[in-house]
């Protein structure tokens, strides 16, 4: 596998690693950076949090759109998921594991999220995907093997973002809930392709959850 995101920056806020009862692995989107995505910390704030922002070489995770032919967004796509792997490992090996863990991500970072752990299926504390899906084109198979062992999901969209497009958001919320996870769907109208403070609000209580 190619290393193009290998070695690239992995900016870190909250509590210490050897301090904190969870984590949240923020995945940027494209053209944006690290340092853009760990400003959701200030909205997202626990005092046993530790706050994980990878940085993508060149801005961005792979280099067409998320539902062009996967061939085409390789090796990037490869090397950008062993880059959440290793982020995982890493927080495993200071102790706090996947099921205290909350990877999130927003637009091609959140595509990045959710096709991670439908391709490594296994208990995480929390999968946020805001303004994505799964990658890949229409028809590509949804085969995943294991488990998400009662994950909880939070998929939020508007029904007419321009990057998008909501059938998306469904079939990944079903493929994810035929793994096992517990998915929250959620669906603005006329929204955009932003953030708004009810998934806020959600990914907040999410947070609440795991760090008790």
């Amino acid at each position: 596998m190619s290393n193009l995101h290998q070695g690239q920056p992995l900016l870190q806020r909250g509590a210490p690693l050897g301090e904190a009862r969870a984590a949240m692995v923020l995945v940027h989107g494209r053209g944006a950076s690290a340092a853009d995505i760990m400003t959701l910390a200030d909205e997202l704030p626990h005092p046993d949090f530790a706050y994980l922002a990878p940085q993508a070489a060149g801005g961005t995770w792979y280099p067409n759109r998320f539902m062009a032919p996967i061939a085409s967004n390789e090796p990037w796509l490869s090397s950008a998921l062993q880059v959440l792997a290793d982020t995982l490992a890493s927080l495993e090996a200071a102790g706090l594991p996947p099921e205290r863990t909350i990877l999130l991500g927003f637009s091609q970072g959140a595509c990045l999220a959710t096709e991670f752990v439908a391709r490594n299926a296994r208990r995480y504390g929390g999968v946020v995907g805001l303004s994505g899906g799964l990658i890949g084109p229409t028809g590509t198979p949804r085969d995943y093997p294991g488990s998400l062992d009662g994950t909880p999901v939070l998929l939020g969209c508007s029904d007419v973002d321009p990057h998008i497009p909501v059938g998306r958001v469904h079939e990944t919320a079903e493929v994810l809930r035929r793994l096992g996870a517990a998915v929250d769907e959620r669906i603005y109208p006329g929204m955009g392709h932003t953030v708004n403070e009810d998934e806020l609000a959600a990914v907040r209580a999410m947070m609440a959850a795991i760090a008790t």
